[in-house]
C-alpha cells in the first residue's frame, strides 16, 4: 500500500457501563472502533465519552444502513456532506453533540483505484457546523485505499461483524444481593441470570454466557466444577470473583471482564491502591474518576467520590482520603471506556 495511505479497519470496542455513586446508571453499549493507523480513532479526540453508530444493538438493516453510508451509498445525514462518526452512548441526540467528518471519494493510482477521504473533523450541536470555530484541528484528513477500505466495511453488510448482546451467569448464595446485582445489570443493557451452579444446564445455553460471577461464599469446589462445565461446552468465559457485596462494585468487576480488547486499545490499563494513595495508568489524555466503597462494621455501605480530574498519558499516585478507605475498602475507577477495580485494604 503506498505510503500516503492511512490504514483502515474496524475493532470491538466497549462503553462500560455501571451504577455510579449518586444512584445513577450508566448504560453499556458495544460497537466497532474505527482504527487508523493501528489506533483507536476516539482516542485523537480528547476525553470524548461516545460510541460510534455500529453499535451492536441496533437492527442488522440500521448497521447495513450505516456502512453504505461510509461506503458514500446513500446521502450524507449531514449538510457539507458530513456523516456521523460518534454520538451520545445514551441517546445517541445530536443536541447532546455528535463527532462528525467530510466523508468523499477521489479518484486514485492506488489499490482499488479509489481513495475514501474522512477531513474536517468537528463537534457539533446542531444540522449545521462552524468548522473554524468547532473544529478538531490537526487531526486527518485521512486517505484510505478503496480495496482496503471496502475490505473493512464488508463484514457490516452480511452481519458477520454484529456483536451478541453480553450475558452473565450469576452464581451465589445471596439471593437477595444477587437479585440486586441482576437487576442493575439488565438496567444498563448486561442480560443476567442466577443459579446456585451450572449442574444440568445444556452446553447450548451455557455457550450463551460471557461472563460467569461467584459471590465471594462460593466454596472453591463448586466454582472449580462451574468452570468444569463451561469447559466441556466449549465455552469461553470470563470468571470474575466477587469482592464484596457491594452491587456497584460487582458491576464494575463484571464490566472489566466484559472487555476483552487488547490493553493498546484502553485508555485506563492501570489500577493499584497501596498505602492511601492510587497508582493509575492511563495510554491517552482523559477524564478519569475514582470512588471508594467501604464496608464498616456494621456493612453498612458507603461510597465516596475520591477524584475526578483530566490525566496525561503515564502513571499517576493520587493521594486518597484515608477515611474513604479505612477498614475494608475497594476502589472503582472509570474513564472513557474502561474500568478497572482493586481493593484499598486488606480484609
Amino acid at each position: 500500500m503506498a505510503a500516503e495511505y492511512a490504514t483502515f479497519g474496524l475493532a470491538p470496542a466497549m462503553r462500560a457501563g455501571g451504577v455510579l455513586a449518586d444512584g445513577a446508571y450508566q448504560v453499556h453499549r458495544d460497537f466497532l472502533d474505527f482504527i487508523v493507523d493501528g489506533r483507536p480513532l476516539l482516542f485523537r479526540l480528547a476525553d470524548l465519552d461516545a460510541v460510534s453508530p455500529l453499535a451492536s444493538d441496533i437492527p442488522p438493516a440500521l448497521l447495513t444502513a450505516q456502512a453504505r453510508g461510509l461506503l458514500l451509498e446513500t446521502e450524507a445525514p449531514l449538510p457539507g456532506g458530513r456523516y456521523i462518526l460518534y454520538g451520545c452512548p445514551e441517546c445517541a441526540d445530536l443536541a447532546c453533540g455528535v463527532v462528525t467528518a467530510v466523508i468523499e471519494r477521489e479518484d486514485g493510482s492506488g489499490e482499488g483505484g479509489e481513495v475514501f477521504v474522512w477531513r474536517d473533523f468537528a463537534w457539533q450541536t446542531d444540522v449545521n457546523v462552524d468548522p473554524e470555530r468547532d473544529g478538531y484541528h490537526g487531526i486527518g484528513p485521512f486517505r484510505f485505499s478503496g480495496t482496503a477500505y471496502r475490505a473493512a466495511l464488508a463484514p457490516l453488510l452480511d452481519g458477520t461483524a454484529v456483536a451478541p448482546r453480553r450475558r452473565v451467569l450469576l452464581i451465589g448464595s445471596r439471593v437477595a444481593l444477587l437479585a440486586k446485582l441482576a437487576a442493575a445489570l439488565r438496567t444498563i443493557g448486561v442480560g443476567a441470570d442466577i443459579t446456585r451452579d451450572a449442574d444440568g444446564v445444556p452446553a447450548g445455553e451455557l455457550r450463551g454466557y460471557d461472563a460467569v460471577a461467584f459471590g465471594r461464599t462460593v466454596p472453591e469446589g463448586r466454582r472449580a466444577a462451574v468452570r468444569a462445565a463451561f469447559a466441556r461446552a466449549g465455552a469461553e468465559v470470563a470468571c470474575v470473583d466477587g469482592l464484596a457485596p457491594i452491587v456497584p462494585l460487582l458491576v464494575a468487576q463484571i464490566e472489566h471482564a466484559l472487555d476483552r480488547g487488547p490493553a493498546e486499545r484502553h485508555r485506563l490499563t492501570a489500577l493499584a491502591v497501596d498505602g492511601g494513595a492510587a497508582d493509575v495508568e492511563v495510554t491517552s489524555p482523559c477524564r478519569v474518576s475514582l470512588t471508594a466503597y467501604r464496608l464498616d462494621r456494621l456493612k453498612r455501605i458507603h461510597a465516596h467520590e475520591v477524584f475526578d480530574d483530566l490525566l496525561e498519558p503515564g502513571r499517576h499516585r493520587i493521594p486518597l482520603d484515608t477515611k474513604a478507605v479505612r477498614g475494608e475498602a475497594y476502589v472503582v475507577a472509570r474513564a472513557s471506556g474502561s474500568v478497572l477495580t482493586a481493593p484499598a485494604a486488606a480484609r
